[in-house]
C-alpha cells in the first residue's frame, strides 16, 4: 500500500489480544465477516498468516508474537493522543507565554498580571515583547501568544479578539506649564506646540483629525514612537503630549493631566490571538487573567499633578 491503513493497527491489536476473530469483532463492534476481511488484509500487508488454526482456536505465528510486543504500546499512544486534553493543573503548569504589547502596557498592567500568574501558576513565565508593527504574522507563526492593542483593518480576518477596556486620549504637560493651571480650551490646545506619538511614517493623529473638523491645526514639533518618550519630552519641555489615559497612568508621574478639549477620542483595547489556541486550556486561562487584570474601573481624568 502507498499509504498504510492505520486502522489495521487497532484490528491487529484486538486479534492478538483476543486470539479469536469472533471475540475481536465483538471488542471492536464489528461483524465476524468484517473482522475476517480485516485479517485477510493484515495478512496481505504483513506477508504473514499472523493467526493460524490450531484445533478450534487460533494461535499466533512468530511474526505475530514479534509484533505483539509493540502493537499494544502504539495503540495506547494513539488513543492517548486522540483523547481530550487532561484537566489543567495550574500548580504544575510549566510554560512561557509571550505577550506583544505597546509601550505602557507592562508599566500599567504588568505588575498585577505577573502577581496573579505567580499566585495561580508559579511555574509560568511571561515574556513581554514590543509591538512595533500592525502585522499579525507573529500570531500566525506562533512566536507570540497574545497581542494587545487596537484591532484595525490590517488584522487577519481569522484572528480572535476580546475587548479588554476602552481608553481615551488626554493631554499631558509638565508641572509649571502655562496650561497647567488654566482651563484647556480648544484654542489653547491648538495654539500649543505638540508631540505626536505614531508609528513610522505617520505625520498626523486622531487629535489632528478632530481639530481639522473645526478648521484648526496644531503645530507638531516632535514625533516619537512610544508613550514613554512622549511623556518624557513633555515632562522636560513646554510641549504637549496627547496619549491614552489608562495606558499611561503609571508613566505620568511629575506631569499634569488635562482633559482633552475635543469630542472624546476613545479607543478599544483588545487582546488578539490565533484561533489554533482556542482549545488550549492554559492559553484560555491566560486570557482570563488578562481580562480580569484589565477590568478595573477607568481613572477619573482631571487637572492637577499626576
Amino acid at each position: 500500500m502507498s499509504k498504510p491503513d492505520l486502522n489495521l493497527l487497532f484490528t491487529l491489536n484486538a486479534l492478538l489480544s483476543e486470539g479469536s476473530v469472533a471475540a475481536a469483532a465483538r471488542r471492536l463492534q464489528l461483524s465476524p465477516s468484517a473482522m475476517s476481511r480485516s485479517l485477510a488484509r493484515l495478512r496481505q500487508v504483513t506477508g504473514d498468516p499472523l493467526l493460524v488454526r490450531a484445533g478450534r482456536g487460533l494461535v499466533p505465528t512468530p511474526r505475530a508474537l514479534e509484533l505483539n510486543q509493540h502493537i499494544a504500546r502504539l495503540v495506547d499512544e494513539a488513543e492517548a493522543a486522540l483523547r481530550p486534553a487532561a484537566a489543567l493543573d495550574l500548580a504544575t503548569l510549566d510554560r512561557i507565554f509571550t505577550l506583544q504589547t505597546r509601550d505602557g502596557f507592562v508599566e500599567n498592567f504588568g505588575p498585577a498580571l505577573v502577581a496573579r500568574v505567580r499566585r495561580e501558576a508559579p511555574g509560568v513565565r511571561l515574556r513581554f515583547v514590543p509591538k512595533l508593527t500592525r502585522s499579525s504574522q507573529t500570531l500566525r507563526d506562533g512566536s507570540v501568544d497574545v497581542v494587545t492593542g487596537v484591532v484595525d483593518a490590517e488584522a487577519g480576518p481569522e484572528l480572535r479578539t476580546r475587548l479588554l477596556f476602552e481608553d481615551r486620549l488626554i493631554a499631558v504637560v509638565r508641572e509649571g506649564h502655562p496650561l497647567a493651571n488654566v482651563p484647556l480650551t480648544v484654542a489653547r490646545y491648538a495654539a500649543g506646540e505638540h508631540i505626536l506619538t505614531g508609528r513610522s511614517g505617520e505625520l498626523k493623529g486622531r487629535a489632528d483629525e478632530a481639530l481639522a473638523a473645526l478648521g484648526l491645526e496644531r503645530d507638531i514639533i516632535a514625533i516619537v514612537d512610544g508613550f514613554s518618550a512622549a511623556i518624557a519630552l513633555a515632562r522636560g519641555s513646554d510641549l504637549i503630549a496627547t496619549v491614552p489615559s489608562r495606558y499611561t497612568q503609571n508613566l505620568r508621574q511629575g506631569t499634569v493631566t488635562l482633559p482633552l478639549p475635543l469630542t472624546p477620542l476613545t479607543m478599544k483595547i483588545s487582546m488578539i490571538w490565533h484561533p489554533r489556541m482556542d482549545g488550549d486550556r492554559a492559553h484560555a486561562w491566560l486570557r482570563d487573567c488578562l481580562r480580569e487584570v484589565c477590568r478595573a474601573e477607568d481613572v477619573t481624568i482631571g487637572s492637577g499633578p499626576r
